[in-house]
């Protein structure tokens, strides 16, 4: 997504800054279209107290020469799918808004709206088409804006999660199939389905890495049938929904430790399952050095460095 305050840089790709209470953590990026894709530095820094020190730091590491993008926590905005309606391309946000003013929790004109375009079968005749809204407060985004223009961090693009991550799918695409992509996070889980470099599906479950990693015996097989039961009924969905999108395999992002689920979901999913070896899609520079613990912490801010044009309106 990419909102109306973009500010010039003079480096190349982009800086995915997250910019939280007692911690900055960045990663740099720069996509590439030919399989060139670059991570040249990262790092993460505590602050004093919330936020201080944040524009020192910034200034010491040169922020302002980036243009630079951050990611809003996945309880900080709506994703809808909605379908589109038909209306001329500059009348399209206006309607949209109105179809999902009655499905927020909050009054529409108080919401920043955002679209993306979800891919449409290549064989047409589909009378119509669907897309994602992406909503979040008025208010936060503003709070968002104002920490990092205090930080004196030029921010240019707030982006999300699913995006992100849509951005590490597609470098494992091949022919024209789609790629299905697990993260296990802190608090959830996030299942996204690539095609064609294009976000088609996203969606959220609770189950927590620490769930994984903190139990064994029975107990970790129950998680691990709780992971692939939640697979399995997504996958069955999906396939109604999108026959026109042959999945070829599923992603398991890296984990901050092997638990094993990874054994588990090739030995019972009917599809092929593989691990996110980022170093075999992404050069890493010399200021990148990452262990499995970083790559699992920084996962989404490495997709969100690794930016590129999508279809969004």
């Amino acid at each position: 997504m990419k909102w109306p305050f973009a500010r010039d840089s003079s480096e190349p790709g982009w800086l995915a800054v997250s910019l939280q209470a007692g911690e900055l953590s960045y990663v740099h990026g720069q996509y590439a279209p030919d399989g060139g894709s670059v991570v040249g530095r990262c790092g993460t820094h505590e602050l004093e107290g919330e936020f201080g020190g944040a524009d020192r730091l910034a200034k010491e590491l040169g922020f302002d020469k980036y243009r630079c993008s951050t990611l809003l926590a996945p309880s900080d905005y709506q994703m809808l799918l909605v379908e589109a309606p038909n209306v001329p391309q500059t009348e399209l946000k206006t309607a949209i808004r109105w179809r999902i003013k009655d499905m927020l929790e909050y009054h529409v004109e108080d919401a920043t709206v955002d679209l993306l375009e979800v891919p449409r079968n290549p064989a047409g005749g589909e009378r119509s088409h669907q897309m994602y809204a992406i909503t979040a407060r008025n208010a936060l985004i503003q709070s968002c804006i104002g920490r990092f223009d205090v930080a004196r961090i030029p921010l240019s693009v707030i982006d999300i999660q699913e995006t992100a991550q849509r951005n590490i799918a597609a470098l494992f695409e091949r022919d024209e199939r789609g790629v299905s992509l697990l993260h296990l996070g802190k608090d959830q889980s996030l299942l996204t389905v690539n095609f064609r470099g294009e976000l088609v599906f996203a969606r959220r479950f609770d189950v927590r890495v620490s769930e994984l990693a903190s139990v064994s015996g029975s107990a970790r097989e129950e998680q691990f049938q709780r992971v692939l039961l939640e697979l399995q009924r997504t996958f069955d969905h999906f396939d109604r929904q999108y026959t026109y999108v042959p999945v070829a395999k599923l992603l398991l992002a890296p984990e901050p430790e092997e638990s094993g689920l990874l054994e588990y979901l090739a030995k019972n999913l009917d599809q092929s399952v593989e691990r996110v070896h980022l170093a075999g899609a992404v050069s890493f520079g010399a200021g990148a050095d990452l262990d499995a613990q970083d790559e699992w912490r920084l996962f989404h801010l490495i997709g969100a460095s690794l930016r590129y044009e999508s279809k969004a309106l």
